[in-house]
């Protein structure tokens, strides 16, 4: 919501989730809201902006939102309370479903401009990679945990799997620039690790992104690729991270971090 209030410069933004197996979406963060009445509103597919974004999958703007002819009207009276005028919708499409809509309004009728929207619709980007990324992880996670590695053959290549996808998630998560999005992606990054005795061993995050990527059997130019670096900055962050773990390679390295539950 932060991030949306920035980039389009409108001063209010509020968004939600679709909840699964349901025709409605709910309202459950604000950003810029005077009052309280657009918390937990429930949004039902078709009916007012966001509904109608929700049915169409695609953005939806309106100049005054009270007398707009473009949409329903079953949420005049929370959009009045909180004074909305010019409004627009912004689905979150992944894999073709929508999983929920981002809003941004100002206080005065206006029209909302092409800028403004396509703005709005880049942070709707965002969310849908942050949310696709998490659903692959978890999708993955489990696959791993229902696997028996001394009695499955397939549960090696299911774990192989389920690092790729964290060094994935962890190489993603610096370019994320909504701190809200990129703390909710490291912890999907969290679930896919045992954190056993993670306090015992301090690793830089950078340190561990790098491990990450090693673990996945990348390269030093690999991982400098994957992570933004150059070659000799991801060298001095394994070496950094192998002198912490007390390991003289980088098998040893990744192997020190799996068992102090630093990686899957």
């Amino acid at each position: 919501m932060v991030r949306l209030r920035r980039t389009t410069g409108l001063p209010v933004a509020f968004g939600g989730l679709v909840e699964p197996g349901r025709r409605h979406m709910r309202i459950s963060e604000l950003s810029g809201t005077a009052t309280p009445a657009l918390s937990g509103l429930p949004v039902t597919s078709g009916n007012g902006l966001g509904g109608r974004a929700v049915a169409l999958a695609r953005p939806c703007a309106v100049t005054d939102y009270s007398s707009s002819r473009q949409i329903s009207h079953e949420y005049d009276i929370p959009v009045a309370t909180e004074g909305l005028r010019s409004i627009l919708a912004v689905p979150v499409v992944v894999r073709r479903r929508v999983r929920g809509v981002l809003y941004g309004a100002l206080r005065t009728a206006q029209p909302l401009g092409d800028r403004t929207l396509g703005a709005a619709m880049e942070a709707a980007r965002d969310v849908e990679q942050a949310l696709a990324v998490g659903d692959e992880a978890r999708g993955l996670l489990a696959a791993a945990a229902r696997a028996e590695p001394d009695r499955d053959p397939a549960a090696g290549a299911a774990w192989e799997q389920v690092r790729e996808a964290h060094a994935a998630l962890r190489a993603l998560a610096p370019r994320i620039t909504d701190p809200a999005l990129r703390a909710e992606l490291l912890g999907v990054c969290g679930l896919l690790t045992p954190r056993a005795h993670s306090d015992e061993v301090g690793l830089a995050p950078r340190e561990l992104d790098v491990l990450a990527c090693v673990a996945a059997g990348a390269t030093n130019s690999v991982s400098a690729e994957r992570l933004g670096l150059r070659a000799e900055t991801v060298k001095g962050y394994l070496r950094s991270a192998m002198r912490k773990l007390g390991a003289h390679t980088r098998g040893e390295a990744v192997v020190a971090a799996r068992r102090a539950g630093l990686l899957p």
